[in-house]
């Protein structure tokens, strides 16, 4: 039975095809597939012919960061997974039960079936490794290897043959993504037909269609790319770009409708059609996204584009899954443990441009906050959060509430009525996430940091305005601020449209200055960035930066410095720039990842800045350790260059 049809199709290289969304040949066609299938599972359950409507899945996070020691310096959550799969994963857990009763799976689904309990949730430890059990919560249907080594292959080919999964869902970003084919390769060397969907910030960044929706435009580092000219192995059987919350939820509800009654793996060459089928009869729900599977002879693609999405309406990342982060810049006041740190965003992209950012929104596309009811959501948010085990938060926003002073201290204020409150006092949408004495203490005693920028604090409001933003920060639990610096060099600082509202009677570096001191001067730990290699460097560059960096940590105003290499990402403006757009290597199973690269996050050889030598980046390591002392980042006894 044909299910779709093409009705426009445009060649970009190769065999990629794309689709008008809904192409439907057959609707009725399409129901009655979904009728013969229902009834004839119901049958098989009753008959004991079929032990379970569920099928195993697994969701992976391709790591990307390793010290020398083969160790992350601070290991968070696969947030972005988390993100990604919430809808998917939240919807399967509310269809969950007898098949009669289901409405959103139409007969098998995935073994999203139950969330983590609250026990489970305070016991769960920092590892990602997790066991998936005979009836795992949706938590231990992940795996998150934080480093990919020998170790990490070998549990993850276990995993693979204890679970045999029939779909398995990897996010990447691009220094993740030769580990993310790799991933893919061992599942189809083991399971060959498992279903493998990629999805993640280096397929948005190289993935892309044309606003007609006509047409791709692929960068050539983008998985289509490497696949169809032979660079890497046609391991993957779906790719997901873009605002793929909805997308993703549709997409796997096509492989649940393809998985074989009987043999119960899916059939990968009806995913398109059912795909298709849905996509006719309900739409393709809010966001912009792009769904790409494979064929026999390339790729078809389906844009999918829906109404405005509003961050607010998506269910929380930790919904189904455990916090596991630990950041020691949050610790118990009275033992010195490190906290329990969840992870937090009230927006999806940076509202500034730099030319080096992946956040930026010029990159991300457009900047999606929360819309409904803003405040209340995050706060609300905060309340699920401390009843999910946190015990401090970091929001990863580019810039908390987008710089904007009025959400920050409507939020502030909120947040630090909710902390003084007794229980009774609380309203009971939040009250609703706090049941247990434990959570209300968790609530007052909860610390957490944001990240603010240079020009937001000093260039964009007056001191007296960021005062008073930094005192209501503090006063609803706030510790820590983070802040990028990426050079003191104003050769460096006037080419990456960074430092706003430049006065020459106040340079990069007294901005610098005036705002770790206003951070400071208002009880709060300051966490800093400081990116070598942007246009403008040179060996005198760096040597300003590293010791005028070094000067603030002596005279107190900075507690944490990060040294970072810059890294090309496929869609940030310096990677055109540099030349570096067709060169990139982000595909090849195996690179020669050594001294000095491996001190620096993201930094592998020849995807680092064309401005550095390998002899700048001993020096700069070496240079950032000595002056920089234990407030460097990593700071773990190495050796120097030789």
């Amino acid at each position: 039975m044909t299910i779709h049809t093409v009705e426009s199709v445009q060649f970009t290289g190769g065999n990629i095809r794309v689709h008008r969304p809904g192409d439907a040949a057959d609707i009725a066609s399409f129901r009655q597939l979904r009728r013969v299938r229902r009834e004839r599972l119901l049958e098989d359950l009753a008959q004991g012919r079929t032990a379970s409507r569920y099928f195993p899945v697994l969701s992976v996070l391709a790591p990307v960061m390793t010290q020398f020691e083969g160790e992350i310096t601070y290991p968070g959550d696969p947030m972005c997974l988390y993100t990604a799969i919430s809808v998917a994963v939240h919807r399967a857990v509310d269809d969950a039960g007898p098949l009669a009763e289901a409405t959103h799976y139409n007969d098998f689904a995935p073994e999203w079936t139950r969330l983590p309990s609250k026990e489970y949730r305070l016991a769960a430890g920092a590892d990602g490794y997790r066991p998936y059990g005979s009836d795992p919560n949706t938590d231990q249907t992940v795996f998150d290897p934080r480093v990919w080594d020998g170790a990490a292959r070998v549990r993850w080919i276990r995993l693979l043959r204890e679970v045999r999964p029939r779909a398995v869902l990897i996010s990447a970003v691009s220094p993740g993504h030769r580990y993310a084919l790799e991933i893919a390769s061992l599942v189809k060397s083991e399971l060959p037909e498992a279903f493998v969907i990629l999805g993640g910030r280096h397929a948005d960044e190289t993935i892309t269609c044309t606003p007609d929706g006509l047409r791709l435009l692929l960068k050539p580092s983008s998985p289509l790319s490497v696949i169809q000219e032979g660079k890497a192995p046609r391991v993957l059987d779906a790719v997901v770009t873009g605002e793929a919350h909805h997308a993703v939820d549709l997409l796997m509800r096509a492989v649940a409708l393809a998985v074989d009654l009987d043999g119960q793996w899916v059939n990968r060459d009806r995913v398109l059609g059912l795909l298709q089928g849905l996509l006719a009869e309900e739409g393709p729900g809010p966001g912009q996204a792009l769904a790409v599977v494979a064929s026999d002879d390339g790729f078809d693609a389906v844009p999918l584009r829906g109404r405005t999405l509003d961050l607010a309406d998506l269910p929380s990342p930790y919904e189904a899954f455990a916090i596991r982060s630990h950041f020691p810049i949050f610790t118990a006041p009275d033992t010195g443990a490190v906290l329990r740190t969840a992870h937090f965003m009230v927006s999806n992209a940076c509202p500034y441009r730099c030319n080096f950012c992946s956040e930026s929104v010029q990159v991300a596309g457009t900047l999606k906050r929360f819309k409904r009811d803003p405040v209340g959501t995050a706060a609300e948010r905060v309340c699920e959060y401390v009843h999910y085990g946190a015990e401090s938060l970091f929001f990863d926003d580019s810039v908390f509430w987008s710089g904007r002073y009025r959400d920050i201290a409507d939020f502030c204020d909120a947040l630090a009525e909710l902390r003084a409150a007794d229980g009774e006092q609380i309203p009971a949408r939040f009250a609703a996430h706090l049941g247990d004495p434990d959570d209300l203490e968790r609530l007052r005693r909860l610390q957490w940091g944001a990240q603010l920028t240079v020009d937001t604090l000093v260039a964009l409001h007056s001191p007296e305005q960021s005062g008073e933003i930094l005192r209501k920060m503090k006063a609803a639990g706030c510790t820590y601020v983070y802040m990028g610096i990426e050079s003191m060099s104003t050769q460096v600082m006037d080419h990456i449209h960074k430092n706003l509202r430049r006065d020459e009677t106040r340079p990069w570096k007294a901005k610098v200055r005036e705002a770790a001191r206003l951070v400071k001067e208002h009880g709060l730990q300051l966490g800093t960035s400081v990116l070598f290699g942007l246009d403008g460097e040179t060996r005198a560059s760096i040597d300003e930066t590293v010791q005028e960096v070094g000067r603030l940590i002596d005279d107190g105003l900075i507690d944490l410095a990060s040294p970072n290499i810059l890294t090309y990402h496929p869609a940030t403006p310096v990677t055109a720039q540099h030349g570096m757009q067709d060169r990139l290597d982000y595909h090849s199973p195996r690179i020669d990842n050594r001294k000095p690269y491996i001190y620096f996050e993201e930094a592998f050889p020849g995807v680092v800045s064309v401005l550095l030598s390998e002899d700048d980046i001993w020096h700069i390591h070496n240079e950032t350790r000595i002056h920089w002392g234990t407030v460097r980042n990593g700071s773990s006894p190495t050796a120097a260059a030789p």
